[in-house]
């Protein structure tokens, strides 16, 4: 019995050493093709290809409103305004809506004396808070405009950003637009460089979406446009407004673009804690959205799975997918000196956030390093935001 024994352990530890490796090579494939092979896909497939712009004529401009939520903005929102009213948008055909959600500092007051000084300027003074979304909600039920541009105060539009998203309306198709957004005080000692790098990176990929099939999946959320007639109200408990907005539109069949002319500008983040506090509600607002629409992943309209899935929903499985690899790295490793190898290397990424952060106390900034720190702890947001989520969700 015990001679039978001995033999049937290393059949069974044969499978199971066969399925462990394939589940391990399974999840570093999906990670890789989501960060690496998807784009270069992309890359490949908008070769030659152009969103075909038209242009409107000066007199067939439409009405467009330009919504804004703010609170506590008292630094920024004087030339947030003052730089939308300078635009080369014709004057009578541009209005904007400032929500003041419960602001306590002098925003209220420097939104009045605007107000006062231009007409264009509409205030709305909210007395108990309602977030970005709520405080939007209520503003697009007071615009006149056939076309919505939701910005953030914080965010300034170059003076030819509002003409040339509209520009893109011309098309019928065409149901969201989003802005390319330039960021402002790059600096090396803190993350600054890596999202910056992150997001024109980002920027890229959705710029390749729109040019293959105006499936751009998601506008940053600092400055897009979007036809009036597609607005759905954002849900009460949503904690990104924007990624549903622009999965309804491509819902409905119409196209979503980056509209990588029309610039506006933004300080990028400097602040590891900051960013990873901002990613984290970001994140759980992503899980909320997967729940919402994972019908979109069986879609048949043109390219809009294959980004849903690819660009999305695998990359926000990563941190799972790591702890999978991680898991089925261990018994690995015990029976192969290659798997150890690769469980050691994981465990070495895994701690490089803790390397940065004392090399970053004694004034030492290492560029590889800060971009596999920013790597991993923006994956530890995106987990944190998925159990954050939880509660969110119905």
């Amino acid at each position: 019995e015990m001679c039978i024994r001995d033999r049937a352990e290393p059949v069974l530890s044969s499978a199971g050493m066969i399925i462990l490796q394939v589940i391990f090579w399974l999840c570093v494939f999906l990670i890789l093709f989501s960060y690496v092979l998807f784009p270069a896909i992309l890359q490949v497939l908008a070769r030659g290809k152009s969103l075909g712009e038209s242009r409107f004529l000066p007199e067939e401009l439409p009405l467009i409103s330009v919504l804004i939520a703010a609170y506590n903005e008292e630094e920024i929102i004087g030339e947030k305004i003052e730089s939308t009213l300078r635009s080369s948008y014709p004057a009578g055909r541009l209005e904007i809506l400032v929500g003041s959600d419960a602001s306590t500092d002098r925003t209220n007051r420097i939104l009045e004396r605007l107000g006062d000084r231009d007409t264009r300027v509409r205030l709305f003074l909210f007395e108990n808070r309602s977030g970005k979304p709520g405080v939007i909600n209520q503003l697009v039920k007071e615009s006149r405009g056939e076309i919505l541009v939701i910005t953030d105060a914080n965010v300034i539009p170059d003076k030819e950003a509002l003409i040339r998203m509209a520009g893109f309306f011309k098309d019928p198709r065409t149901g969201l637009v989003d802005s390319r957004m330039v960021h402002t005080r790059v600096s090396k000692d803190g993350i600054s460089l890596q999202e910056s790098f992150y997001i024109s990176r980002e920027v890229k990929i959705k710029h390749h979406e729109s040019l293959i099939w105006g499936a751009m999946m998601g506008p940053f959320g600092g400055c897009y446009a979007v036809r009036k007639s597609l607005y759905s109200p954002v849900p009460d408990n949503f904690l990104v407004d924007d990624f549903f907005i622009n999965m309804t539109v491509l819902k409905a069949g119409y196209r979503c673009i980056t509209g990588m002319d029309a610039k506006v500008y933004e300080d990028v983040s400097n602040s590891l804690g900051e960013e990873f506090r901002r990613k984290k509600r970001i994140s759980a607002g992503n899980f909320q959205n997967l729940s919402r629409f994972r019908s979109m992943l069986f879609s048949p309209l043109p390219g809009v799975s294959f980004c849903f899935l690819s660009h999305k929903v695998i990359r926000w499985m990563v941190p799972f997918l790591v702890m999978v690899t991680l898991g089925a790295s261990i018994p690995l490793a015990a029976h192969s000196s290659f798997y150890l190898v690769l469980l050691l290397l994981q465990l070495l990424v895994l701690v490089i956030p803790l390397i940065d952060l004392f090399l970053r106390k004694i004034k030492i900034h290492h560029l590889t390093l800060r971009f596999i720190s920013h790597f991993v702890v923006m994956n530890m947001a995106l987990l944190a935001g998925f159990f954050r989520s939880v509660s969110y969700t119905h």
